[in-house]
C-alpha cells in the first residue's frame, strides 16, 4: 500500500484529538482501512470491517484477555461495595505509608512495579486502588494515569519474567543467533527509553513536582472522596486476599501452563485463571464475613461487568485495527524507510526512530516488535554491531510509541482505570515521553559511535 497505508492511524489520531472519542476514531479508522484493502470493491468495506471486528475473538488469547478485563471489573467492584478498598485506605493512611502525597504517589509507582508479570494486570489493579488514595491527598487523576502507564509496559520489557520475555525470545530464536537469550538479556541495561522514563516518573512520585501540561491539570484540584458511598466495615483483608491471589495465581499458572518454564507459559490462560480465582475468593470472604448476600455478590459483579465495558469495546476496537495494520502492511513500509548504506553509527538511533513511528501510529509495541526484530538482527550480524544494542532500540521505540500513542490499549486502559480523560493523559504523558525519548536517541547515537 506504500504511504497510503499510515492515512488510518493518522485519521484514527485526527478524530481523536478533534472529537475527543476514542471508539469513534478507532471505528473510522478501520473504516478507512477496509476500504483501501478493499481496493475495487469499495462497497465490501463496510461488512469486512464489521468481519474484522469478530473475527478478533477467532484467537483464543484475544478472548482470553478481553474476558479476563470485564472479569477484573466484577472483581474491583465486589471489593468496592463490600467496602474493603476503603478499609485498605484506612489502614494505609493509620500506619503512615500513605501519610503524605509523597508516599500516596510512591506506594503507587512500587505497586506498579512490583506487578510486573501482566500489564493489564498491573493497569487495572494499580488504577483502581491509587483512585481513592490520590483523592484523599488532592492528587490528579493525571498524575496517576501517568504512574500506572509507567509502571507497566516500561516495566515488563526491563524484567522479562513475564509473556513479554517469551515473546521476545520467541522471535530471537529464528534469527540465527548463537545465544538468544544472552541477546535478550543484554538488552536490559541499554533499554534506554524504558529505564529513563521510569526514572522521570519516579522523580514524579518522590518529588511530588509535575511540570508542563500535567501542572495545570494539578492545579484544578480533586475533590477528597469520603468513605460514605462504601460500606463502613468492610476489612483489609478482604483487598489484599483477592489481589494476593490474582497476582501469586498468574505466576502459578504462568508456571503450569508452561510446564515448568515461566517463560514458556500462556499470559493469556495465566490471567484469566488468576482472576477467577481471584473472584472465588473473594466470594468466599464475602460470604462467610457475612458481608454480602449471594444476590448482591451477584448484582455487584454484573455491575462492575458493566463499568469495564467500555474498556473492553475499545480494547476489542484496538485489536481489529492492530489487524488491519498487519493486513495493510503500515510498520514494514516504515522499516522499508531505513536507508541503505547509513553510517553505522546512525543504525541504532534509526532502529529507534522507525520503532517508535510504528509503534505510535498502529498503537502496539508488539506488533512493532515482530516487524523490526526480523529487520535489526540481521543486521547486527551483517555490519557486527552488537545485537543487543539494536533489540534495545527496537524494544525502546516500540515502547515510546505505545506509551505516548492515542490509539494505544495501554494508553487508554491506564486512562480509564484511573479515571483519568484519555486525550488528558495523553496530553500530560506526552511531554514526559519525548523528555525520555529525545534522551534516549541521544544515548544510542552515542552508543553506535
Amino acid at each position: 500500500m506504500g504511504w497510503t497505508s499510515l492515512l488510518p492511524p493518522l485519521l484514527a489520531i485526527v478524530i481523536a484529538l478533534r472529537f475527543k472519542d476514542v471508539l469513534l476514531a478507532l471505528l473510522c479508522a478501520i473504516l478507512l482501512a477496509e476500504l483501501l484493502l478493499a481496493g475495487q470493491a469499495p462497497l465490501s468495506a463496510v461488512p469486512h470491517a464489521m468481519d474484522r471486528i469478530i473475527g478478533v475473538f477467532a484467537s483464543a488469547d484475544n478472548t482470553r484477555i478481553l474476558l479476563f478485563s470485564l472479569l477484573v471489573g466484577a472483581l474491583m467492584a465486589l471489593l468496592r461495595h463490600s467496602g474493603s478498598i476503603a478499609a485498605f485506605v484506612r489502614s494505609l493512611l493509620a500506619s503512615g505509608l500513605a501519610n503524605s502525597p509523597r508516599s500516596a504517589a510512591v506506594l503507587t509507582f512500587g505497586l506498579g512495579v512490583v506487578i510486573f508479570i501482566e500489564t493489564y494486570l498491573s493497569m487495572l489493579v494499580t488504577g483502581s486502588f491509587a483512585q481513592r488514595l490520590f483523592d484523599r491527598h488532592g492528587l490528579s487523576r493525571a498524575r496517576l494515569a501517568l504512574i500506572v502507564d509507567t509502571t507497566s509496559s516500561p516495566v515488563s520489557v526491563l524484567i522479562l519474567l513475564n509473556g513479554w520475555g517469551a515473546y521476545i525470545l520467541g522471535l530471537l530464536q529464528s534469527q540465527g543467533l548463537d545465544d538468544p537469550l544472552a541477546v535478550m538479556l543484554g538488552s536490559i541495561p541499554l533499554n534506554f527509553y524504558s529505564l529513563l522514563i521510569l526514572l522521570l516518573v519516579g522523580y514524579v512520585a518522590w518529588s511530588s513536582k509535575v511540570h508542563f501540561a500535567m501542572a495545570s491539570h494539578e492545579r484544578l484540584g480533586t475533590a477528597t472522596l469520603g468513605d460514605t458511598d462504601e460500606p463502613a466495615n468492610g476489612r483489609a483483608s478482604h483487598f489484599v486476599l483477592p489481589l494476593l491471589c490474582l497476582t501469586v495465581g498468574i505466576v502459578l499458572f504462568m508456571w503450569g501452563t508452561g510446564d515448568g518454564n515461566l517463560m514458556a507459559g500462556s499470559g493469556a490462560k495465566s490471567v484469566l485463571y488468576a482472576v477467577l480465582l481471584a473472584l472465588a475468593v473473594s466470594y468466599v470472604q464475602l460470604r462467610a464475613g457475612k458481608l454480602m448476600t449471594h444476590a448482591d455478590i451477584v448484582r455487584h459483579a454484573y455491575g462492575g461487568l458493566g463499568e469495564l465495558l467500555p474498556i473492553v469495546t475499545i480494547l476489542l476496537l484496538a485489536f481489529a485495527f492492530g489487524a488491519c495494520m498487519q493486513d495493510l502492511q503500515t510498520g514494514r513500509y516504515v522499516a522499508s524507510l531505513l536507508p541503505a548504506g547509513m553510517p553505522l553509527w546512525l543504525v541504532a538511533p534509526a532502529i529507534f526512530l522507525a520503532g517508535c513511528f510504528i509503534s505510535f501510529t498502529t498503537g502496539t509495541s508488539w506488533g512493532t516488535f515482530a516487524i523490526l526484530i526480523p529487520v535489526a538482527m540481521p543486521l547486527a550480524l551483517a555490519t557486527g554491531l552488537p545485537p543487543s544494542l539494536l533489540l534495545a532500540a527496537v524494544l525502546s521505540g516500540g515502547i515510546f510509541g505505545d506509551h505516548c500513542s492515542p490509539v494505544s490499549d495501554s494508553t487508554i486502559l491506564s486512562s480509564l482505570s484511573s479515571g483519568c480523560d484519555h486525550l488528558v493523559h495523553t496530553a500530560t504523558q506526552l511531554p514526559y515521553a519525548l523528555m525520555a525519548g529525545g534522551a534516549s536517541l541521544l544515548l544510542f547515537a552515542l552508543m553506535g559511535v
